[in-house]
Order: structure tokens, then C-alpha cells, then sequence
């Protein structure tokens, strides 16, 4: 029995034993299951073959808004999936002009600033970090002191800016990791992205890491992972480490309940990897549903 399984049968259980927090994080009312997102870059193939197709599928799955990615391109992606009814409140975007800016006014970062608030968005994020800006921690005191600036100029657009995390953050570098500095050195207008697959990825939990930066994350990535990986993992993982929620090792309803009390905005179904990637995401917005 899997524990997608599991959970269902436990309920009854559970609710006996008085723990009925968790099973109803995924409540009906829930904010998150009511306006549950999706980070298109998993249907980066379909959407190349038919990009209307795919997203109408996006929104026929269940999904509420959709986070783009490669801003400011991907226009015509954007324009479509709110034709369909999709809400796009987030986008990652080409985040060189905030990590490494071409000058110290951060010109070409303001310009995607403003059309990011052209287009109508809340939330820009930095989806990555080049191998070159995360060699060494004084490499991450850099990138952290870039993007505190860069917060700024977008907060007064009305902009959220985020960090989205991958595990190779949490490595260990000397007494600390670049994640330490992060969490140490990003001042209150930059916030994070959590992907929870990569917390774990690392061998930390989801949960603890959520109730750490409360008020702190802005977004969550909500991605499933498989069972009996030797972790932490700070490189690549295999395409079969990536699992559809509830197909995993990562329980997803105590990271809803902590996101809410944690004050995150939006949690999005993303799953780097699949081989049929329409499939996975219906099943993972099965799975939050309930169904």
C-alpha cells in the first residue's frame, strides 16, 4: 500500500486519536487547495508542441494559476493562460540581471521590473544559481547583498522578490552553507521560494525549515520524491527521484499547515521530471483535492 493509500484508510483513524489538524489542511476552505498553482516549466516539452493544448489541460486538471517561467520572454505563454481562465500571479525570470548586474543602478533588472508590472505580476523569482556564484560562501554573501538591493527596487514596483531554492545550497561549506547566509543575510524585502523536494533532497525537513522562516516565504514548491535514495543529495538526481504527490516520501499535509501558519501566499505543483508529465500533474491535483 502506497501512502497515498495510507492516508485515506488512516483517516478515521486518525480523527479518533484526536489529530485532526493535518487532514484538515487540505480542507475544502483551504487557501492553497482552492487556488493551487502549477510551474509550467514541467510541461516545458508539451508546451513547445502545443502550447494552448497543454495549458488548457492545466486548467481542466484543476489548477488555478500557473507560474511561468524565463521572463521576460514567454509572453504569448502568459497571454494564453490567462485567456483560459489561469491566474499568473509569479513568474521566474532571467535572474542574472538581479544576481550579477550589468551596472550598479540594476538597469536591466528595473526593466523587467517594469514590465513584470506591466504584465500584472505579484511575484518575480530567481529560480537558479550559476556554479561560478555559489563556489564559496563569501560567492553567496555576494549574490545575497545583490539581491537585498534588488528587493528593494521591486518592492517599491509593488513586487515581491524571492529566492527559489535547490539542494545544493544546504551543502556544507566551512561552518556553514550558502543557505545559512541566506537565511542570515537577506533583508526583509527578499523572501523565499521553498521547494520542498530539494529540502529533502538535502536530508532536512520540509516542515521545521517552513516554520523557520515564518513570514519569511513567500511561495512554495510542493514536489514529491522517491523512497530509498541514499541522502542527502546535493548534485543531480536521477528522473525517477521526482513523484507525483502522495507517491513519495514527503507528507504534504503538515507542510500546508505550516505554510498557512508560516504566511506563504502560494504553494505550486512542480515536477521536474516525468514520463507523462499531463498524467503527474493530474495526480498530484487528485491528490490535494482528495480525490
Amino acid at each position: 500500500m502506497n501512502r497515498r493509500n495510507f492516508l485515506r484508510t488512516s483517516a478515521s483513524a486518525s480523527i479518533l486519536a484526536g489529530s485532526t489538524q493535518s487532514l484538515l489542511a487540505l480542507a475544502d476552505d483551504n487557501v492553497y487547495r482552492k487556488k493551487i498553482g502549477l510551474q509550467i516549466y514541467t510541461l516545458r516539452d508539451q508546451l513547445k508542441a502545443d502550447l494552448k493544448g497543454t495549458l488548457k489541460a492545466v486548467a481542466e486538471a484543476g489548477f488555478q494559476q500557473v507560474e511561468p517561467y524565463g521572463f521576460p520572454g514567454g509572453l504569448e505563454m502568459i497571454k494564453v493562460a490567462k485567456d483560459l481562465g489561469l491566474e499568473v500571479n509569479s513568474i521566474h525570470f532571467e535572474w542574472e540581471t538581479a544576481v550579477n548586474p550589468s551596472d550598479e543602478g540594476f538597469s536591466d533588472f528595473k526593466k523587467i521590473v517594469e514590465k513584470a508590472k506591466e504584465t500584472g505580476f505579484s511575484h518575480l523569482v530567481v529560480p537558479y544559481l550559476h556554479d561560478k556564484d555559489r563556489k564559496t560562501l563569501d560567492g553567496y554573501k555576494k549574490v545575497a547583498g545583490n539581491l537585498n538591493k534588488a528587493a528593494v527596487i521591486a518592492k517599491e514596483a509593488g513586487i515581491q522578490l524571492a529566492y527559489h531554492n535547490h539542494s545544493f545550497e544546504f551543502q556544507p561549506m566551512e561552518q556553514s552553507t550558502g543557505y545559512d547566509i541566506f537565511v542570515q543575510d537577506f533583508c526583509d524585502e527578499m523572501k523565499f521560494e521553498v521547494d520542498v523536494f530539494w529540502v529533502k533532497a538535502a536530508n532536512l525537513d520540509p516542515v521545521s525549515l517552513i516554520k523557520g522562516l515564518s513570514g519569511r516565504i513567500s511561495q512554495l514548491h510542493l514536489k514529491d520524491i522517491k523512497e530509498g535514495l541514499k541522502l542527502p543529495m546535493y548534485g543531480g538526481l536521477p528522473k525517477e527521484a521526482f513523484k507525483e504527490l502522495g507517491n513519495g516520501i514527503i507528507p504534504m499535509e503538515p507542510i500546508i499547515e505550516a505554510a498557512e501558519a508560516a504566511g506563504v501566499v502560494h504553494c505550486h505543483v512542480e515536477q521536474d521530471q516525468s514520463p507523462d508529465p499531463i498524467a503527474s500533474i493530474k495526480e498530484s491535483v487528485a491528490y490535494l483535492k482528495g480525490l
